[in-house]
């Protein structure tokens, strides 16, 4: 595909076939079933990525997934099942784990503000967004943000 680049004059016929056949590899290979889902749009992975774009959007917000399985039409146990098989996480921890990569980024900007970003992202307590955090990136907030900091400035 890229080295249709070169020949622009080739690019409106071949690249139709091109990407006729990426996609059928795509479908037909070893994650095909997984390909095949993303077409689908009552498909559970589907159905899991809107309640992934909610927690995106809200994950300042307190969650509850009996909730997010009802924005998914889908019971609470079959939505949390499948959210753990696209996701490898619960929407619990996803929801963590979003939180504090976006706290990261707001210590970046200000590394003394650690009960800011944790209240930002929706941390009730800095006590435990630090416990949480320490345990995620393996050093306290501020020791990160300021050697996230230096490593901006340097590169």
């Amino acid at each position: 595909m890229v080295r249709l680049l070169e020949r622009p004059i080739d690019l409106p016929i071949l690249a139709p076939m091109l990407e006729r056949e990426i996609t059928w590899l795509l479908m037909t290979g070893p994650d095909g079933a997984l390909v095949r889902q993303l077409g689908l749009a009552d498909s559970g992975l589907s159905r899991v990525g809107h309640a992934v774009r909610w927690i995106r959007d809200h994950y300042a917000e307190p969650i509850r997934v009996e909730e997010l399985a009802r924005m998914a039409s889908m019971s609470p146990s079959a939505f949390h099942r499948t959210f753990l098989r696209v996701t490898a996480m619960t929407p619990i921890q996803f929801q963590k784990q979003f939180r504090l990569q976006e706290a990261r980024i707001r210590l970046v900007a200000d590394p003394h503000d650690v009960a800011g970003a944790a209240y930002a992202v929706g941390y009730e307590s800095p006590s435990q967004f630090s416990r949480e955090y320490r345990r995620r990136f393996g050093t306290p907030p501020s020791h990160d943000a300021r050697r996230l900091r230096l490593v901006a400035e340097q590169g």
